[in-house]
């Protein structure tokens, strides 16, 4: 089988490692097989957008949610590294505002699928990085929100030595006792 599934500490969200080939010319991977995917995971998703950022040390990116539009997100870096992020932000879910984490790189190929339902984000722990991801719905401005990166009432361990450097949105989050959620 070309991908493993890689349990998290949310049953829903798992790290997806692909097999590599490389030898002395470098290396092949299936980035995304959708039958590979419906395998591994259960699941069966259609993608309708691709989305790729770049960020230098330190920012923070997130937490991010659709209330209307929730999106599933299949995460992977292709320069750097990055802690990415899932918060389970389901009201009747047993896992209600916990979270799980997995450390992705462009060295160690992994991606994370981050289901709907789940507020996403990451902070870049490399001097940059570069960050695709594929949803599972478009992006709708007006429905977007920001859960507060360091609501205590979640806890996330994130790998910082520093305050991140947060968009302005981010910035002005809402903690998990006073936002919008499913």
């Amino acid at each position: 089988m070309p991908l493993t599934a890689i349990p998290t500490a949310l049953p829903e969200v798992m790290i997806l490692e692909p097999k590599v080939f490389g030898d002395e010319r470098g290396f092949f991977f299936e980035s995304f097989n959708a039958r590979d995917f419906e395998q591994v995971t259960g699941l069966k998703r259609a993608f309708v957008q691709d989305n790729h950022s770049s960020s230098a040390r330190g920012v923070l990116r997130g937490l991010h949610y659709q209330i209307k539009h929730p999106q599933g997100k299949l995460v992977r870096v292709i320069r750097g590294q990055v802690f990415d992020v899932a918060v389970d932000l389901r009201r009747g879910s047993p896992n209600f505002g916990k979270w799980a984490g997995a450390t992705l790189s462009g060295e160690n190929r992994r991606q994370l699928w981050i289901p709907e339902g789940f507020g996403h984000g990451f902070v870049v722990t490399s001097e940059s990085a570069e960050v695709l991801y594929k949803t599972t719905d478009y992006w709708y401005p007006e429905d977007e929100r920001s859960l507060l990166w360091n609501d205590p009432a979640i806890g996330i361990e994130w790998p910082l030595a520093r305050t991140p450097q947060l968009a302005p949105k981010d910035a002005a989050a809402k903690r998990l006792d006073e936002a919008e959620l499913y």
